[in-house]
């Protein structure tokens, strides 16, 4: 396992566009191992997405990946409640996200850039995502829910944009704060 350094808020690359892949970059071998080493980075942070900007490298490139053991701390009913469910390891380059249901879900999110704090953030209930594969072939991806949530997160990162400029900052908090004392704000 090779992880690198995930970069923290304050880091010029998190408010910088990235800037899309050609085909030929997607499959080339450096590429690659590229989307290896953010694999590996993403699951020991540990996270359920991961963009390239958060390590450092401007491209839009993401991973995402929400397995059953990321999720085994909570209750049938709060993955219920989030609409969260599995999600297999993927890779995308060059996403297009386009909202398909806007019915706002709020909940606490966390951010690998923005260690150590918490936040409500509405995203849309239901996007469609259309970007290339890590062969440089056309993907589309329809997520709701949880799912959907990890994908704005993460398709943010590409445009410069963070979890706190879309959070309710009165409800800023420390994970452990959370966990003591529940919503506040």
């Amino acid at each position: 396992m090779e992880t690198i350094t995930i970069v923290q808020a304050g880091h010029p690359v998190l408010r910088e566009a990235a800037r899309p892949l050609t085909r030929d970059e997607l499959v080339h071998p450096d590429t690659q191992r590229l989307v290896e080493r953010m694999r590996d980075t993403m699951r020991a942070a540990p996270g359920v997405g991961l963009a390239a900007p958060q390590i450092g490298v401007g491209l839009q490139l993401i991973v995402v990946e929400d397995s059953d053991e990321r999720m085994a701390a909570l209750s049938a009913e709060e993955r219920a409640r989030r609409d969260r469910h599995p999600v297999p390891l993927y890779a995308l380059a060059n996403p297009v996200l386009t909202v398909e249901d806007p019915t706002p879900l709020v909940f606490f999110e966390g951010c690998l850039s923005v260690s150590g704090w918490v936040a409500e953030v509405a995203r849309a209930r239901a996007v469609r995502v259309d970007g290339l594969g890590l062969d440089g072939n056309p993907v589309t991806i329809r997520a709701t829910g949880w799912h959907a949530r990890i994908l704005q997160h993460e398709c943010d990162h590409l445009a410069g944009v963070l979890c706190v400029d879309r959070m309710n900052p009165r409800t800023l908090s420390t994970p452990d704060n959370l966990a003591k004392y529940g919503r506040v704000g």
